[in-house]
């Protein structure tokens, strides 16, 4: 409605998702990291899941609803990042396995620097030129020194980092909500011609992996608890990394999709970690 006092701080969305990938490598332990070596296949699952469904699906999504190349390639873009750190919080509220979700976020996003470019190069390439070495160098720029450094600082200060650690999300929230703010006000008027379309994409992508994350997950033998990690992991994204990826490469229109996902992922998952605890309720309660 008001899109002239966000549109020209563009320039602000790459500092601020270093700030939001700083505060995750200060959540990260090393319980966090000695998970990998515990539990490696439920890892590998998870990470292969999350790279091997959500590019694809987004890639058919694309084809299928025939979206304006831009378009379509922010849709493969936000497909092929890693999982988002609220992921970890949508699966505490849905009675998941959140040790396996926090595991899966950090490795994922440890690979995107890899993965990413890779994929997006893979999948995107039918429609644009894409700058695969320089979206290598992008994306670890803005992923694995932030997290690095915010790892850095927790083992610098100790015990000490616990004061600040309780408003990281808070600040994560704030800034991925400005992130989502700029991509829709610098592109207000291609969201009016667009919008409708482009939101049914990201509604089926996010859903769809959901659907297809719990499913793999129960077809390999996880339980309940573990499945809820995995399909809220896989469903969803690093949106605000998406943003950065595709406004610095592909401009403003290939944000639309991660913002309008970043936005979309959070209302989906609450919805549903809701209604696996109300389920859970139900079994709890004894019947009259």
């Amino acid at each position: 409605m008001y899109p002239g006092y966000l549109k020209n701080l563009t320039y602000l969305i790459t500092p601020s998702l270093g700030v939001i990938m700083f505060g995750m490598g200060m959540t990260l332990t090393r319980a966090d990291f000695k998970r990998v070596f515990l539990r490696p296949h439920e890892v590998a699952l998870g990470v292969f899941a999350q790279y091997g469904i959500m590019p694809f699906v987004g890639f058919v999504i694309a084809r299928f609803l025939r979206l304006e190349s831009l378009i379509a390639v922010g849709v493969v873009v936000v497909g092929s990042c890693p999982g988002g750190t609220a992921s970890n919080v949508i699966t505490y509220f849905a009675r998941g396995d959140v040790a396996l979700s926090v595991t899966m976020t950090s490795v994922s996003t440890l690979l995107s620097p890899l993965f990413t470019p890779a994929l997006v190069y893979l999948l995107a390439g039918k429609w644009v030129e894409v700058p695969v070495m320089r979206l290598f160098l992008f994306t670890l720029q803005i992923v694995l020194f932030p997290v690095a450094l915010g790892v850095f600082a927790r083992g610098l200060l100790g015990s000490r980092v616990n004061r600040v650690l309780g408003a990281l999300p808070v600040i994560s929230s704030i800034t991925i909500i400005f992130i989502v703010g700029v991509i829709i006000g610098a592109s207000a008027d291609s969201l009016r011609e667009v919008g409708l379309r482009t939101i049914a994409a990201v509604v089926i992508h996010n859903t769809v992996g959901l659907f297809l994350g719990f499913l793999l997950a129960r077809f390999l033998g996880m339980g309940p608890s573990k499945a809820r990690a995995v399909a809220i992991e896989i469903g969803m994204q690093n949106s605000g990394l998406g943003v950065a990826i595709a406004k610095s490469h592909f401009g403003v229109i290939a944000a639309l999709p991660s913002a309008i996902f970043s936005a979309w992922h959070n209302i989906s998952g609450s919805v549903l970690a809701w209604w696996w605890r109300r389920c859970d309720n139900d079994l709890e309660t004894p019947r009259i």
